[in-house]
């Protein structure tokens, strides 16, 4: 299994397909830090809800850029259908940390963090800390988001771009304050906004889970259309 999340890496790199979601991520991150300086957690809770589509649309290319013929071929090889998943979607989560990893640099050499000004700001390692945590959690329910919209799963490069940007929507609509239905969408928003309100420990339990939670029913949903497609 090792050996297929290093041929998908392999596979992302070298045909550039990780280039347009990469590049489209850090030049909106880009615009968003050139507007001037915030506060570590404020801008990291930005950047997470910004990324998080990126991340989707990044896995889905991951996870496209193998043939169907090969794909069946892997499946053997690894002898588990549930390895060879696996294996795509490791592969996909190794790339979305790379990613975040380029996003937390990046506002640095821009000059688009501050450090704290009032007594209340929040010191320096504090707040990068609340944004690491902001995008570790966006990285789980991207990664589900965007293997649900993979070729694999719906059968389609249609059907994928409206899962995609379908779960985007629903991910801003029903995670804004006092939505109806919060529960719907991953917690990208409602942890942007605690990390700018500030988070107790019993929120940032909450949002941990909800993310793992929501994560877990949408992969669930991932191997269940990919036994339905065989």
């Amino acid at each position: 299994m090792t050996a297929l999340v290093r041929l998908r890496l392999a596979g992302f790199l070298r045909t550039g397909r990780i280039l347009a979601p990469l590049l489209a991520g850090l030049v909106v991150l880009g615009v968003l830090y050139g507007g001037g300086r915030a506060q570590p957690a404020e801008a990291y809770g930005v950047s997470a809800v910004v990324l998080f589509p990126v991340l989707a649309w990044q896995t889905k290319l991951l996870l496209d850029v193998e043939p169907d013929v090969q794909r069946r071929m892997a499946l053997v090889a690894v002898g588990s259908r549930r390895r060879e998943q696996v294996a795509g979607l490791v592969a996909a989560t190794v790339v979305a940390l790379g990613t975040v990893a380029l996003a937390l640099l990046l506002p640095w050499p821009l000059g688009g963090l501050a450090g704290p000004v009032a007594a209340d700001d929040r010191p320096l390692p504090v707040g990068i800390a609340l944004g690491l945590w902001a995008h570790l959690l966006a990285v789980p329910a991207a990664v589900a988001l965007g293997a649900l919209a993979s070729r694999a799963c719906v059968g389609s490069t249609g059907y994928g771009v409206a899962v995609l940007a379908v779960g985007s929507v629903v991910a801003v609509v029903f995670g804004r304050s006092g939505s109806a239905l919060p529960w719907l969408a991953p917690p990208v928003m409602p942890t942007a906004r605690a990390t700018t309100a500030g988070v107790a420990v019993p929120t940032a339990l909450l949002l941990t889970g909800w993310a793992v939670l929501w994560s877990g029913v949408v992969l669930a949903g991932y191997a269940w259309r990919r036994r339905l497609r065989g």
